[in-house]
């Protein structure tokens, strides 16, 4: 219900900030700061640098907002952008190709309605940093942002079955941690 009235408020402020409203503007971004700052920090695994991620999101955000279509949208957009804006600095800093992958891993596929213990969750923001960007990603927005398997692969785009392949590699090397 919270969720609802949040997503009815940025919506407003999106139609708002399209109008040319400076404070609706402030308003959007004081919405999504936090939780956008936290998904970076997940990715990225550096505050300072999540910050300068995070101001090239909200540069990004400033500019292309005249262009959404969908108001209600808004937050997965956002999302989207900063994914982007992430992987792209991570694409740039780091090779990608020494990601290490387990191709038997990323076949088995996790249950809709997945059971985890309690102690990797509770270990898991310290943990996941570890993991490919990719799974990283797919695992921040799935469990600690609380999207569902649909709104994560509309974020990364990448479809239903990709995001569940990640979330099965991540779940899969988290749990071959904790029996170290």
């Amino acid at each position: 219900m919270a969720r609802n009235a949040a997503s009815e408020r940025e919506s407003w402020w999106v139609l708002q900030a399209q109008s040319g409203s400076r404070e609706a503007l402030d308003e959007l971004f004081k919405s999504v700061q936090e939780p956008l700052f936290r998904y970076i920090v997940s990715l990225v695994t550096d505050q300072h640098l999540a910050e300068d991620i995070l101001q090239e999101v909200f540069i990004r955000i400033y500019r292309k907002l005249q262009w959404l279509r969908e108001p209600q949208a808004s937050r997965a957009w956002s999302y989207q952008i900063a994914t982007r804006e992430a992987f792209r600095y991570l694409k740039r800093e780091r090779s990608w190709s020494d990601q290490v992958r387990d191709e038997g891993v990323l076949n088995v596929t996790p249950l809709d309605e997945p059971v985890y213990s309690p102690e990797l969750v509770s270990r898991l923001p310290e943990m996941v940093g570890d993991l490919s960007p990719a799974c990283r990603a797919a695992i921040a927005l799935y469990y600690l942002h609380e999207m569902s398997l649909v709104e994560t692969a509309a974020v990364l785009d990448i479809p239903v079955g990709t995001v569940k392949s990640r979330l099965a590699y991540g779940l899969e090397s988290l749990r071959r941690r904790l029996e170290v």
